[in-house]
């Protein structure tokens, strides 16, 4: 590894830390890619399913076999929008909320198991990502740091 360069590490790192994660996940009956959807719910509230779907950076229907999965676990609920007889909101359940605060709490047990301080990785790994950005003209990579975030959907995103 002393070879390696650090695109590789941090790959590798990535791969190990949500192979970990995904282990606790399913003992809860969660997946990586659930968590997100959760997590996105959870800070912008209830939208349909197209709208979370844009957020995450998934096919719809991609997100629709997470939000069936997560469903039928009792993590969210979907009803027919009542603007738009077409679309599904989807909303987080009290189980949900259970489950996104015990998922964040895996996470921090997966690195403690590390000999580093990880929040310390954390404000690195932010740091990177931002100064990184700062760079990139692209909008589709600016978009991968700015849109998922929690608490930054654009006005014309949000559930009406």
């Amino acid at each position: 590894m002393d070879r390696w360069p650090t695109g590789r590490l941090l790959s590798t790192a990535a791969r190990l830390v949500e192979h970990s994660w995904n282990v606790k996940l399913g003992a809860i009956g969660l997946t990586h890619a659930g968590v997100i959807a959760m997590e996105v719910l959870s800070a912008n509230g209830p939208m349909t399913q197209a709208q979370l779907a844009q957020l995450v950076r998934v096919q719809a229907q991609t997100m629709g076999k997470t939000l069936t999965r997560l469903e039928a676990h009792g993590h969210i609920s979907r009803e027919r929008s009542t603007s738009d007889r077409r679309s599904h909101v989807v909303s987080l359940t009290k189980r949900g909320r259970e489950a996104v605060a015990e998922a964040a709490d895996m996470e921090r047990s997966v690195l403690a198991a590390a000999s580093i301080d990880p929040d310390v990785l954390r404000q690195e790994l932010q740091a990177v990502v931002r100064e990184l950005a700062t760079g990139v003209t692209s909008p589709d990579v600016k978009g991968i740091v700015t849109d998922v975030e929690p608490g930054l959907v654009a006005e014309s995103t949000r559930l009406n």
